[in-house]
């Protein structure tokens, strides 16, 4: 049955309003079915579209479901601080002051919120060495050569990232995204380290060869994934701040803190903006 859900469209990851990453989230969702929650985010046409239903673990706040225009996801960085943001505002109260929780398919998300800004806490993540054919295919896929790589890795914490960290931030923004879809390859992420900012450590971007080399504004479980990844070479001691989406004229900022270093819990925040509210008809 067609019901007037609320819903909300929100730019996430950014302090300026359209420069940071779109998401459109819709409430009381519990009664749509798969196909129907896909076909509306294959209708809004943005990176995800989410829904949020009553949770059925009962350490949850609420229950998220993440879809991109074409398939459901386990988990997104982007999708669950605008998402949690959305939630606030329709009222929601958490369990626990200052602690709100998350049900997604990778399991319990941890958002913290007593700070000005969101943070969720980056979920668990497996590190595995990049294999030595996956990287001459990541390579020759950016069109660089293997002396622009510093370090690589294959991460997953829902997502899978080819990872590869570059000499600086210069070599990652001289990347031009451009070619054929490859489904083998998948998600490709780079990083390299940003020198001329004070205020910006590392600079990101994210490309997905299976679509045609596009490129995401802003991610945040791909900034969680490299945080992983830093924290487990003892390379963030307590704080750093990512840029990403410059290639693609926005303005995004992830802000990483390690939470705990002895349990290696760490918060990936940032800011969400509310910029179309209403309802709407599924």
């Amino acid at each position: 049955m067609t019901l007037n859900r609320r819903f909300i469209q929100c730019d996430v990851f950014s302090n300026v309003p359209t420069k940071g990453n779109g998401l459109a989230v819709v409430n009381d969702a519990d009664d749509l079915s798969t196909e129907q929650m896909q076909s509306f985010a294959a209708w809004t046409n943005l990176a995800e579209t989410t829904f949020i239903l009553k949770p059925d673990n009962p350490a949850a706040d609420y229950r998220l479901r993440i879809f991109t225009p074409s398939y459901e996801m386990s988990f997104a960085g982007h999708p669950t601080l605008g998402s949690c943001k959305s939630w606030q505002h329709w009222g929601g109260i958490p369990k626990q002051e200052g602690v709100i929780i998350q049900q997604c398919e990778v399991g319990l998300i941890e958002i913290r919120t007593h700070c000005h800004r969101n943070a969720f806490i980056a979920p668990l993540t497996q590190i595995e060495p990049l294999t030595s054919e996956r990287l001459i295919a990541v390579v020759s896929k950016l069109g660089i050569s293997q002396a622009e790589v510093v370090k690589a890795a294959l991460l997953t914490n829902g997502p899978v990232w080819n990872a590869l960290e570059l000499v600086d931030a210069e070599a990652v923004l001289a990347i031009e995204a451009s070619g054929s879809k490859d489904h083998e390859l998948g998600f490709i992420g780079i990083f390299g380290r940003e020198n001329s900012k004070n205020n910006v450590d590392y600079e990101v971007r994210m490309l997905e060869a299976s679509d045609g080399m596009t490129e995401d504004p802003i991610t945040g479980s791909l900034n969680a994934a490299l945080a992983k990844w830093l924290f487990s070479q003892h390379r963030i001691k307590s704080s750093l701040i990512m840029s990403q989406g410059q290639k693609i004229g926005r303005q995004g900022r992830v802000y990483i803190d390690v939470l705990d270093a002895e349990k290696g819990a760490i918060k990936i925040g940032g800011e969400v903006n509310i910029l179309i509210e209403g309802h709407v008809l599924i």
